[in-house]
């Protein structure tokens, strides 16, 4: 492992939660000048997943930061005038257009792979190329069909070869229409200046662990590798030159890193009360998650029904810069659902209330229905606050 400096700064647990909240959007003013973009410039990397329950997980990223921000409105800054695109981050993220040089090292990395889990036959590759060049923008049905007919993984060659264009970064993926992932030539897609792969691993690197660090605020090194799914050794190499300064933490047992930034001012300001998806990159990680707020949390949704503890697609309640309970929610028509609702005490009553009749407007319902509260003695409260 690479040594380090010694720690510039010795930080109480309550200042680190305070100065992640702040790198990550939730203390102080937004920046609704930037909107939406500028939220994913500022966080880096916003996930996508496949469940939709009030919105997609990269809806609600902004939502939660910025309010009730039009839907159309957040997938237009996502996805027009090639301010972004797909590639695998911390998971599949959409990323700002900038950060395309810093993922080089992964493109070279995919190419000099010498087993995939799919078979390429020969000649597909260079066919689903010289049609995206012909053609212009296509989905992978459009490319000649995604799957073979059978189970979901088995893909066509078709998909195999666009897939695997894309990661190597001949392909982006531009936007998804109804879900589907639309390709394109990377030549038409990136701007000249950016298109390239001239950083080598450890600059690539370097910038990434620079860019994490600036946007958890403060993090172990576990949590800034993580962030865009780096390995431990690849953190260490790097983070000396990355900019980023040695602290220690109050309660923390591993050694942290921190913005310098995040250092120079107290974080100040209004603090959010929102509902957050649980592949919000504030709670993404588990173990930090729980040392910054002391809250457990997991999602559930490929847990079997019987054993789930708080329910499908439980999102957690962020008010006054701490996580007071969780709900599972459901949509039924006009109706927002609260499936199964969890507090951790009487205080959180009013904003889990507040935070389910905001969201509740944002998705076009006009009404709130708790199902059931995991303490019953704040039931009729709760009840009453939504109605």
């Amino acid at each position: 492992m690479t040594s380090v400096l010694p720690p510039t700064a010795e930080l109480s647990a309550d200042e680190a939660r305070r100065i992640a909240l702040r790198a990550q959007g939730f203390l102080g003013a937004p920046d609704r000048r930037g909107g939406v973009r500028g939220v994913l410039r500022h966080l880096g990397a916003v996930q996508l997943d496949t469940i939709s329950v009030l919105a997609r997980s990269h809806e609600l990223i902004p939502y939660a930061r910025l309010g009730a921000v039009g839907r159309k409105t957040v997938e237009d800054a996502y996805w027009t005038e090639g301010h972004s695109f797909e590639y695998w981050s911390h998971a599949a993220c959409i990323l700002p257009v900038e950060e395309w040089p810093h993922f080089a090292f992964r493109r070279r990395s995919y190419r000099a792979r010498p087993h995939w889990g799919h078979d390429l036959p020969d000649g597909a590759y260079d066919t689903v190329i010289k049609q995206l060049r012909a053609e212009g923008p296509l989905t992978a049905t459009e490319l000649g069909g995604a799957k073979n007919g059978g189970e979901w993984w088995d893909w066509s060659a078709s998909k195999v070869a666009v897939e695997r264009a894309l990661m190597y970064g001949e392909v982006v993926c531009t936007e998804r229409r109804s879900w589907k992932r639309v390709y394109d030539l990377a030549e038409r897609t990136i701007p000249d200046d950016l298109l390239h792969d001239e950083l080598d691993d450890t600059e690539c690197l370097r910038r990434l662990v620079r860019l994490a660090g600036e946007s958890l605020g403060v993090g172990t090194r576990a949590d800034i590798a993580d962030y865009h799914r780096l390995k431990g050794e690849q953190f260490d190499a790097v983070v000396v030159d990355s900019g980023l300064v040695p602290v220690t933490v109050e309660g923390w047992s591993k050694p942290a890193w921190a913005d310098p930034q995040a250092l120079a001012s107290e974080p100040r300001g209004r603090h959010r009360t929102t509902l957050l998806s649980p592949f919000d990159s504030l709670i993404w990680e588990r173990a930090r998650t729980e040392r910054i707020f002391g809250f457990s949390h997991r999602l559930e949704a490929y847990v079997p029904k019987p054993k789930r503890v708080y329910g499908y697609f439980a999102m957690p309640l962020l008010s006054g810069g701490k996580l007071l309970g969780r709900v599972d929610p459901a949509r039924e028509g006009t109706t927002l659902v609260a499936r199964q609702v969890s507090l951790d005490s009487a205080k959180a009553v009013a904003p889990m209330a507040q935070a389910l009749r905001e969201a509740a407007h944002w998705v076009g319902c006009d009404a709130v229905r708790i199902e059931r509260v995991d303490r019953a003695e704040l039931t009729a409260d709760l009840v009453k606050a939504v109605s």
